[in-house]
């Protein structure tokens, strides 16, 4: 840290708790969740490309506007700055077992956590701790992972991974399947409540995003709005403004002929 009329204290600190610190010093304080995971991302990379801006000087970065300000943290930069790591690590090709290590190694929690990650080359990582409520457990296979806890058993997860496997239809409806299957085999041996449905493709927003928060018959609920977003939304957003069309289609009668073509897979 540079000091008022010269002179510096050096400070050793984990890179995650650098960003969460540089995260309090620049972001806004109204700034929503989105943003400061946006700003993370910055913070991280500016590290990244500039490890020894001071080397001459015996430290990596200084706390002032010379590199990145650095503040006291809360705990929403604190989260801002976890959420964006593991990001950080697949983006730059580390395979998913270890990101999954380097995540939980720190984590004072990680007994009590599950995690799950897939990289782009397919590798899964998992972890489920010590302390999490039984069943508890996860299996992976080509290209899917399937974990969980509380659980009425371990026939929820293999059931759910059998059923993904054996669908040959679209991904949804794989996911769908598998979702089924798992609740057949028991489910939450708390009961059901609620269910989701959440696809990311080339974008950088959701392919497909549901959600049923509180419904007696969750799955069932999330299987009508699979289909009624077939009615209008899911060709209606396939319209949108993409990588690889930003300015998306603009004419009316185009996406209305769209919306008209679409069927729901089969």
């Amino acid at each position: 840290m540079l000091r008022p009329g010269g002179g510096y204290t050096v400070q050793t600190i984990p890179l995650e708790t650098y960003i969460a610190r540089v995260l309090a010093g620049e972001a806004a304080r109204d700034s929503r969740p989105a943003a400061l995971e946006a700003l993370a991302i910055t913070i991280r990379t500016f590290i990244l490309a500039n490890p020894g801006r001071h080397n001459a000087d015996g430290f990596d970065l200084c706390d002032q506007t010379h590199c990145q300000v650095m503040r006291t943290a809360t705990p929403a930069h604190e989260r801002a700055a976890a959420a964006t790591a593991g990001q950080a690590l697949l983006r730059n090709g580390v395979p998913a077992p270890e990101v999954v290590r380097r995540l939980t190694a720190p984590d004072e929690g990680r007994e009590q956590r599950q995690l799950h990650v897939i990289d782009a080359a397919g590798r899964v990582g998992q972890h489920t701790g010590r302390q999490c409520v039984d069943w508890c457990g996860a299996l992976s296979g080509e290209g899917y992972s399937v974990a969980g806890n509380m659980l009425a058993n371990e026939r929820v997860v293999r059931e759910t991974a059998k059923a993904f496997e054996g669908s040959n239809k679209s991904f949804a409806e794989r996911l769908l399947a598998a979702l089924d299957a798992g609740e057949a085999a028991g489910g939450d041996k708390r009961g059901k409540q609620s269910a989701a449905l959440l696809i990311y493709s080339t974008e950088e927003y959701p392919e497909l995003s549901l959600r049923v928060d509180d419904h007696a018959d969750p799955l069932t609920e999330l299987r009508r709005l699979y289909g009624k977003a077939h009615e209008r939304f899911i060709p209606f957003m396939r319209c949108g403004p993409s990588k690889a069309r930003p300015w998306g289609v603009l004419d009316r009668a185009v996406i209305e002929q769209e919306i008209a073509r679409h069927k729901k897979p089969a």
